[in-house]
């Protein structure tokens, strides 16, 4: 995991190889279903999935925390090239008002290897390091809950 500063602001990147084809990977990513079976770090949870997969669609993850509060995730899809590549808005909280492009942004990438999928995921315009910290912690844990959720019971 590496982090760098752009203008006024933070990027992060974690990388993971994990079990499956890129289509099995980019469909376990995106379908609803699949996604509430993986999604959260350590004792986060995903209550409730919502994509449309699209170019201008939108996405809503209900994280529930262990204190049983709910915080969302929103997005728009701004790129959706399967199974290779996703790029979207990421508003969490009191951030996730509709019609903000402005705002951090995640990019996803699934490259073939020997063995599996590297999943990419490139965090950007990240506004500090706090938050910087807390994304870190959540893609590395969302990261071991795929590769979990694929390597199967």
């Amino acid at each position: 995991m590496a982090g760098g500063a752009t203008t006024s602001s933070l990027s992060l990147l974690v990388r993971r190889t994990v079990r499956g084809s890129p289509d099995a990977v980019f469909r376990a990513w995106t379908e609803p279903e699949q996604v509430k079976q993986w999604w959260g770090p350590g004792t986060i949870r995903c209550a409730d999935c919502v994509i449309e997969l699209r170019v201008g669609g939108s996405y809503r993850i209900a994280n529930r925390m262990p204190d049983d509060s709910i915080v969302w995730i929103t997005g728009e899809f701004l790129r959706v090239e399967p199974p290779h590549l996703i790029e979207y808005t990421w508003r969490r909280g009191r951030d996730a008002g509709a019609g903000r492009q402005d705002g951090e942004r995640v990019t996803v990438r699934f490259t073939a290897q020997a063995h599996g999928t590297e999943v990419t995921v490139a965090h950007s315009r990240i506004a500090d390091q706090a938050t910087y910290e807390s994304h870190e912690f959540g893609w590395a844990g969302c990261l071991d809950g795929l590769a979990a959720y694929l390597d199967g019971p």
